[in-house]
């Protein structure tokens, strides 16, 4: 389960930035998850409950996920065109010579802190 360790990460980041910042505790999260990281969403959910818990500043943090669906050009033929996880054929010219462009993200959009003064 990959979750874990994307989700013990993320957190280690949160709490770095909390305390960087001079802050009381973290408000809240949002990532941007492709489609093609397979991250399994019950399986992330899970992990972020049982690990925010662990520490204060984390512990109230509400997670806020972006999805990011699959889109690629194709090299033979420059057509852009959305895809599931499994089928990244050009529906144009039938190539399999395509280039994603989204759909493998896996970043930390936004911290919200509550501050030392509020």
């Amino acid at each position: 389960m990959h979750e874990l360790g994307i989700v013990d990460g993320v957190l280690s980041t949160v709490r770095s930035t909390v305390r960087h910042e001079g802050a009381k505790r973290a408000l809240g999260v949002t990532l941007r998850i492709g489609d093609m990281t397979e991250v399994v969403r019950e399986s992330l959910d899970f992990a972020w409950d049982v690990l925010r818990e662990e520490d204060p500043l984390t512990a109230d943090c509400v997670l806020t996920v972006e999805e990011v669906h699959p889109a690629s050009v194709c090299r033979a033929c420059g057509a852009s065109f959305d895809h599931d996880t499994r089928h990244l054929r050009c529906p144009a010219c039938g190539s399999g010579d395509t280039r994603l462009l989204h759909g493998r993200e896996l970043d930390i959009v936004s911290v919200e802190i509550e501050d030392s003064d509020e």
